[in-house]
């Protein structure tokens, strides 16, 4: 248990090293970017008409005190980590006056539901179809599969979605191609608002799959090949064990593990997936956000949405790094 314990603090001091740093470079690079946002917003407000020269000096000072811009670097810095800690990024600058965090709050939802089940069906299905390809290495429906996989493989993201906007939006129109539901609905928990997010979630969901089932297969077929050579493998085929028993008592099962691992990091990595793919549809996610604030230099918007995609895909590391030695006892806790 002390083992267990003192494996634990190490992993969770790796963890705040990762947050504290990633958030650090995040404030860093939009500190030094050339835009300025209070500038921006001092521009925007004044190309109305002439504005008394006082006026709009105490404008920009308000203004860089509510968004914490105003002062030396390091103030700006222990100010912009009181509001890390309080969770108030301040008021959105593209949304004024939202709050970073109620803006954020609306596109977290369809982010995480639209990447998370596309991943787990990638993960699923690139597992199987791997395992099956590795061991059935003679099978020539699964070679077939193997080079559609390989073949989709190094295409970039936004060639496949636009590809499929071609083809189900133009072509044969039977999807939407855009937005994340009918914008005549009222968000709830009824049938036609559910539909309507399941039917234009279908070609962004389908393109993450597209993309992420060859690492994957890939990963798993090779695991799997290399497994079947073992001692206790050739071993169970010799002593006349099934096939089928073979293949998921002795192989598939012993493959999963890193392949478990993987999937924990690539859950904490849906933001990261996101930015492209609900480009290309405008879904209203939180990779959309990003880019709608980079271009509007929404100075607290894009630390706040960055700061939320490091303290995820740290904490997903840290929460797969205490429980893999619960699931693989080979792990040493020295």
């Amino acid at each position: 248990m002390n083992g267990f314990l003192i494996y634990a603090g190490k992993r969770f001091l790796q963890f705040l090293f990762v947050v504290v740093t990633g958030i650090t470079l995040a404030f860093l690079i939009a500190h030094f970017s050339p835009v300025d946002p209070v500038e921006q917003t001092v521009s925007l407000l004044t190309s109305f008409g002439s504005t008394d020269p006082q006026s709009v000096e105490i404008l920009r000072q308000s203004l860089r005190e509510l968004y914490g811009t105003g002062g030396p670097l390091i103030d700006q810095y222990f100010t912009f980590w009181g509001r890390v800690l309080t969770g108030d990024f301040g008021p959105s600058l593209s949304s004024f006056p939202t709050p970073v965090m109620t803006v954020i709050g609306r596109a977290l939802p369809w982010t995480v539901g639209l990447l998370t089940l596309a991943t787990i069906i990638a993960w699923i299905i690139g597992n199987l179809l791997g395992a099956l390809a590795g061991y059935f290495r003679n099978s020539r429906l699964l070679k077939l599969a193997g080079i559609v996989i390989m073949a989709l493989q190094p295409i970039p993201t936004y060639i496949i979605g636009l590809s499929l906007v071609i083809l189900f939006g133009f072509v044969w129109p039977i999807l939407p191609i855009s937005g994340g539901a009918q914008v005549n609905l009222t968000p709830a928990f009824n049938w036609a608002f559910i539909s309507s997010v399941i039917e234009h979630g279908i070609l962004p969901a389908l393109t993450l799959v597209l993309v992420g089932i060859g690492g994957w297969f890939i990963s798993m077929r090779s695991l799997v090949s290399n497994i079947i050579t073992d001692d206790h493998v050739v071993y169970a085929e010799l002593g006349g064990v099934r096939s089928s028993s073979i293949f998921s008592y002795y192989v598939a099962r012993n493959a999963m593990l890193p392949q478990v691992t993987g999937l924990a990091l690539s859950l904490g990595n849906v933001f990261g997936g996101a930015v492209i793919v609900e480009f290309v549809f405008n879904y209203p996610g939180i990779g959309k956000l990003l880019i709608s604030g980079i271009y509007s230099g929404d100075y607290s918007l894009v630390l706040g949405v960055t700061t939320i995609a490091i303290i995820a895909v740290a904490a997903a590391v840290f929460v797969i790094d205490i429980i893999y030695p619960l699931i693989d006892p080979r792990v040493k806790l020295g």
